[in-house]
């Protein structure tokens, strides 16, 4: 079984979980971040550092998530050339440039106090 990123992702994209991952099978997506279903090793060393409980092995999956799973899967398919998702460190300084994708994503998504 693989992890999944859910829905509470979105909005928040906290990239604490790509710090710890030992494989780096986290991705940039528009929205949230991806888990590659192929290069994750079922660790769970991410489960614990997502600070809004996005993650989710795919067996453990709430209800309402569960499409999540597929996307997961889909964005891969769909979209091979998603770029690995940076530290928290590199996120938090591109988002100084007001060019940068992060900058931009919390334009979309201003951090919650």
């Amino acid at each position: 079984m693989t992890y999944i990123v859910a829905e509470p992702c979105i909005g928040t994209k906290d990239h604490a979980c790509v710090d710890v991952c030992p494989v780096e099978c986290f991705y940039e997506g528009e929205d949230m971040l991806y888990i590659h279903p192929e290069e994750c090793i079922d660790c769970g060393a991410c489960v614990p550092e997502c600070p809004v409980a996005a993650i989710f092995e795919e067996s453990d999956t709430p209800e309402q998530w569960k499409d999540y799973i597929a996307k997961n899967a889909d964005v891969f398919k769909e979209n091979a050339s998603l770029p690995k998702a940076p530290t928290r460190e590199k996120w938090e300084e591109a988002r100084k440039d007001p060019s940068s994708d992060a900058a931009k994503y919390y334009e979309k998504y201003p951090p919650k106090p």
